[in-house]
C-alpha cells in the first residue's frame, strides 16, 4: 500500500540521499545501533559455583558432579549468585517448569548459566505448564537444553522459553516444542540474543518478540540462525492471527539474520488476518536478511500466510537478500493495518520470490495493501533489485484498498503468469522505473495492455527524459520456478535465478546498474 509519483530525476536523488542516511544499518555485516557486542557473552563463565542434576541424584545432596541433585524444584530453591553455572544430566529428562527470578547479582564477567553436561541436551518437560521462565533477570545464558511441552491441543497453555522485562540475555542450542503459546517469548527486554533457537510444533510462533503498545520496551534484540517449523496456530485465540514463523513487534533495533520459517500457520482457527513466516510490526529499524521463508501456510479461507512482511507501524526498516517460494500468502508484504502508526521509509531490496501467493487474497509475489486507507501514514518505500518470479499467479498486487504516497520500484524483475499487475494503486502515483516485465503468456500484460511503450505512455510509468526506461526483456533464469532450498546454509550453492551467459538483461542497468539484481546474495 503505498504510491508517489514522483518526476524520475527527483526520485533518484531522494533514494540515494535516503540510502546514504541508512547505510549504517544497510550492509551485509550490519550492526545496528545500540545491539550489545556477541562479545559480552563470549567469555567462559568463571563459576563460583557448579550445580549438576542427575535422575540418579538425591535433593538432599549437595549437588556436587559425584553428588547431585535430583530435580528441577531443588534448582529453584537455589539462590543463584554470579557465576554460577547448573549442568544438567544430558539424555535425561526433567519434570516441571525452571523458574529464574531477580534474586541474582550476575555481571557481564560473570553469568548465571543453566546448561547440560555430557553428550546431548538435557530435556525439560514442562508438561502444561512453561518449560523456563526468567523474569527481570540479567546477564544469564542458557545453552543446550531441550523444552518440550504437551502439546498445544493437548493440554498446554504456555510459553516455551519466557523472558520477560531482562536484559542481557544469552541462549543458545535450544530445541523447544509442544507449547500452546510461543515456543520463545521475548517481552519488554533488551540486549536479547538468540542463537540456533529451533521452535516447532508450538502454537501461537515458533518465535516472538513483544512488548506493551506503544512504549517499544523490547530493543536491541538479535535473532540468529534460527529455525520456526509447524507452529499451526494457537487453538485458543479466535480474534488476531496465530501460526507465525517469527513476529516481532512493539520493539527497535532488531537484527533476524540467517533464520527460516516453514510450515507454519496451516491450523489458525479462524477466518480473517492470518500469519506469516518471518514479519514485524510497529517496529523501528528491524533488519531482516539473508533469510529463507517457504511453504507458510493460512487457514483456509483465511489471509496472508505470508513469506516476509513489514507490517503496521514499522519505520526504517529493511528486509534484505532474502529467498521466498511456495508460500499461500505473497512472498512480500507491504502492509499498514487500521489504528497503526505510520509506517514509512523502508527498504525491500535484493530479495527473491518464486510462486508465492497462489492460495490466500494476494495472488501475487509481492502484495501491497492499507486498511487504514490514509496515504499520510502510509508513505515511503523503496523496492529495488529484486526479482519476483511468479508461473501462477501476477508479479505484483494492489489491494481494493491501497492508499500511499511514495512508493518505488526500480531496477526489479517481474515475472508473471499472465497480467503482472493485479489491482491498482488508488492514487495513481507509485513510481516504476528501469524495471524488466515479462510475462508467462502474453510478453507483457498490465491492465489489458500488451505492449511496454502503450502502457508506459498512457499510465506514464517507466520514462525519464520522454525515454522509456522499462524493458519488456525474457530474463533466462538458469533454472526459475524449481526451488528446492530448505536451509540457509544452501544460498551459497543457490544458482537458479542467476541470469544465463547469453541474457540480454546481462548489458542492462537492471542487472549491472548500482541497486541491480547483481546485487543479491542470499
Amino acid at each position: 500500500m503505498i504510491g508517489l509519483d514522483h518526476h524520475t530525476s527527483l526520485l533518484l536523488y531522494k533514494s540515494q540521499m535516503i540510502l546514504k542516511k541508512r547505510i549504517f544499518y544497510c550492509c551485509a555485516g550490519i550492526a545496528i545501533s545500540g545491539l550489545m557486542s556477541m562479545q559480552s557473552f563470549a567469555q567462559s563463565p568463571d563459576s563460583s559455583r557448579a550445580y549438576y542434576v542427575n535422575l540418579s541424584g538425591d535433593d538432599k545432596n549437595p549437588g556436587t558432579k559425584s553428588a547431585p541433585f535430583k530435580t528441577i524444584e531443588q534448582v529453584n530453591s537455589l539462590h543463584l549468585v554470579a557465576g554460577d553455572t547448573v549442568y544438567f544430566r544430558s539424555g535425561q529428562v526433567f519434570n516441571g517448569s525452571l523458574l529464574i527470578t531477580n534474586e541474582t547479582n550476575e555481571t557481564q564477567n560473570k553469568p548465571v548459566v543453566i546448561t547440560s553436561y555430557g553428550g546431548t541436551y538435557a530435556t525439560i518437560n514442562a508438561k502444561d505448564s512453561v518449560g523456563i521462565s526468567i523474569f527481570k533477570g540479567a546477564y544469564i545464558k542458557l545453552r543446550r537444553l531441550a523444552l518440550i511441552g504437551s502439546g498445544r491441543k493437548t493440554g498446554n497453555i504456555k510459553n516455551g522459553l519466557a523472558i520477560i522485562n531482562c536484559s542481557r540475555i544469552s541462549v543458545e542450542d535450544l530445541n523447544i516444542s509442544g507449547f500452546q503459546k510461543s515456543g520463545l517469548l521475548i517481552y519488554a527486554s533488551q540486549n536479547v540474543i538468540a542463537n540456533r533457537v529451533f521452535a516447532h510444533d508450538n502454537g501461537s510462533a515458533g518465535i516472538t518478540v513483544e512488548a506493551p503498545y506503544p512504549k517499544r520496551e523490547s530493543h536491541d534484540i538479535r535473532i540468529l540462525n534460527c529455525r520456526a517449523e509447524n507452529n499451526p496456530g494457537d487453538p485458543t485465540n479466535l480474534t488476531n492471527h496465530s501460526g507465525n514463523g517469527i513476529v516481532v513487534g512493539n520493539c527497535i533495533n532488531v537484527l533476524i539474520d540467517h533464520c527460516t520459517a516453514t510450515n507454519n500457520g496451516w491450523d489458525m482457527p479462524r477466518i480473517g488476518n492470518g500469519p506469516v513466516g518471518i514479519w514485524a510490526y510497529e517496529a523501528d529499524n528491524v533488519i531482516i536478511q539473508h533469510c529463507l521463508s517457504y511453504k507458510n501456510k493460512t487457514s483456509k479461507g483465511g489471509a496472508d500466510g505470508g513469506g516476509f512482511d513489514l507490517d503496521g507501524g514499522v519505520t526504517n526498516s529493511i528486509i534484505q537478500h532474502c529467498f521466498s517460494y511456495d508460500n499461500q500468502g505473497s512472498g512480500y508484504c507491504i502492509f499498514q493495518y487500521w489504528g497503526a502508526s505510520p509506517w514509512h521509509h523502508n527498504i525491500f531490496r535484493y530479495n527473491v520470490s518464486e510462486n508465492d501467493g497462489t492460495v490466500s487474497d494476494s495472488q501475487a509475489g509481492l502484495y501491497v495493501w492499507n486498511s487504514a486507507n490514509d496515504e499520510k501514514i502510509f508513505y515511503d518505500c523503496d523496492v529495488y533489485g529484486n526479482i519476483i518470479y511468479n508461473s501462477k499467479v501476477a508479479a505484483i498486487c494492489f489491494s481494493e484498498v491501497s492508499k500511499s504516497k511514495g512508493l518505488r520500484f526500480y531496477d526489479n524483475i517481474f515475472v508473471g503468469k499472465d497480467s503482472l499487475i493485479k489491482g491498482k494503486d488508488k492514487i495513481g502515483d507509485v513510481m516504476y522505473h528501469n524495471n524488466d516485465w515479462w510475462s508467462l503468456d502474453k510478453g507483457f500484460n498490465i491492465d489489458g495492455i500488451t505492449d511496454l511503450k502503450t502502457w508506459a505512455i498512457k499510465k506514464g510509468k517507466e520514462q525519464k527524459d520522454g525515454k522509456i526506461t522499462g524493458l519488456n526483456i525474457k530474463p533466462d533464469f538458469k533454472n526459475p520456478g524449481k526451488a528446492a532450498v530448505t536451509s540457509v546454509s544452501q544460498f551459497k550453492n543457490f544458482t537458479n535465478y542467476q541470469l544465463s551467459k547469453k541474457s540480454p538483461l546481462r548489458n542492462k542497468p537492471v542487472y549491472t546498474g548500482k541497486y541491480g539484481i547483481n546485487k543479491i546474495k542470499l
